[in-house]
């Protein structure tokens, strides 16, 4: 997932993190499970595996999965992992977590970084760390899974447990959708993930209700010219000029074809073009992504791009047999989380945790995946939650002194991995005891 950066949120309050639970205290992680979860945790922190590499992690979660009494399919969309666990009558609910690391040097110089290398599409090895706190997410799952094995008095229905590969190329859950998740295995009645925040305070969960993930797209501009000598301009077509008022010009798709009440962001990560000072290139490039969260203003903004690129082209005097060639890969949906059922799961993480627990956060610009899961037809209702796992002296001392905390996707991303899985693992469990009692 791409860098979280939403606004740090008062910490003015005392953070219990003794985790006692008022009025629902049977969902309250039992002390002597823990020291297994943290174990599980420190192995696959030190364990990270690239996007579609995920073969021992996969295997370490179907293994988990099967310990407590789930009828457990592998190789689903790659190194997928589908658990199923049917307890009587009752809704259906899937609980997601994703798997893969990020080709990140680990920096946090904690006892149990990671040392492990992964491979990149080339072959080539690369140093490798889980920067975006999917170690945290499968460790709540499996902690939930145990709680709510255990404790199958407590609710009813049918738990659907998804261990995701290749989340951090978006490509993950439309695999496992493709391969038959919905079909060959129970259909939710109802969706829920939790994705660790670098911004909140580890023991607070941050919900926000519609859309709380973006609209994702890359596109690459692979711009022509006619190529010549620097000192005689007039016999090119210079690329880089075109480029330019390109750049230029892909802004007014936000600032004017946007409407003001949209959100829309339109950033040219990368150009490249020419070889020496007096050389004017044939060609240049652009590398761009685009973000949103209405499906109208995605499909504007895309459109808008191949506009542009081919008017400026036309204006430079290009003939069409030259005009910039637009190419879109990696899409990935906007995550819409159901109002309704966000504020369902804010008022029972509110009783299982606490209500000085639960914020109300702002949607963010980041890219998840999780977004197939609820965009099927009929549309299922789903909620993607954040984890806060920052350490709460932290996040106190950054604002006290506007500090910028380590973003995920950082080298230096270490959460308070005790409170953050504690909190995990019961507002999972609280969520399961709530959406599963419908039928009793």
């Amino acid at each position: 997932m791409g860098n979280f950066n939403s606004k740090l949120h008062s910490v003015g309050l005392t953070l219990s993190l003794l985790f006692a639970v008022s009025s629902v205290p049977s969902v309250a992680i039992a002390q002597d499970d823990y020291p297994y979860l943290e174990a599980l945790y420190k192995h696959l922190h030190q364990h990270p595996e690239l996007s579609g590499q995920e073969l021992e992690t996969s295997k370490r979660m179907a293994a988990e999965m099967r310990a407590v009494g789930f009828d457990v399919t592998e190789g689903i969309g790659g190194y997928g992992v589908v658990g199923v666990m049917k307890n009587g009558d009752g809704p259906t609910l899937l609980l997601r977590a994703d798997m893969d690391g990020l080709p990140v040097l680990e920096e946090t110089g904690v006892p149990y970084a990671s040392n492990a290398k992964g491979l990149t599409d080339e072959g080539d090895p690369v140093p490798t760390m889980h920067a975006c706190g999917h170690d945290i997410h499968m460790t709540s799952l499996v902690g939930a899974a145990r709680r709510l094995s255990a404790m199958r008095d407590k609710w009813q229905g049918t738990l659907v447990l998804v261990g995701q590969p290749a989340e951090e190329r978006v490509d993950g859950a439309k695999r496992m959708l493709e391969e038959g998740l919905f079909e060959r295995f129970p259909r939710p009645d109802y969706n829920v993930a939790l994705h660790a925040s670098a911004s909140l305070p580890a023991g607070q969960v941050g919900v926000v209700s519609g859309y709380a993930l973006a609209n994702v797209d890359s596109v690459d501009i692979a711009i022509k010219g006619i190529g010549g000598h620097g000192a005689y301009p007039h016999t090119t077509k210079d690329p880089i000029v075109l480029a330019s008022h390109i750049v230029v010009a892909l802004q007014t798709l936000v600032s004017r074809e946007t409407p003001s009440l949209d959100s829309a962001v339109v950033t040219v990560g990368s150009i490249h073009a020419g070889t020496k000072h007096n050389i004017i290139s044939n060609k240049a490039h652009l590398e761009i992504t685009v973000r949103s969260y209405e499906d109208d203003v995605r499909a504007n903004l895309l459109s808008g791009i191949e506009r542009i690129a081919h008017g400026q082209a036309q204006s430079f005097g290009l003939p069409e047999g030259l005009w910039p060639e637009v190419t879109f890969s990696e899409p990935v949906p906007s995550t819409y989380n159901d109002p309704a059922m966000t504020e369902r799961l804010a008022a029972i993480m509110r009783q299982t945790l606490g209500d000085d627990r639960v914020q109300h956060v702002e949607p963010v610009m980041a890219a998840e995946d999780f977004s197939y899961f609820g965009r099927t037809n009929p549309k299922i209702p789903s909620v993607i939650f954040w984890l806060g796992a920052v350490p709460p002296e932290q996040v106190a001392k950054a604002e006290q002194e506007g500090l910028q905390l380590p973003s995920l996707h950082s080298s230096l991303f270490a959460p308070a991995y005790e409170p953050t899985i504690k909190t995990g693992v019961d507002a999972l469990v609280g969520i399961a005891f709530d959406l599963l009692s419908s039928a009793k």
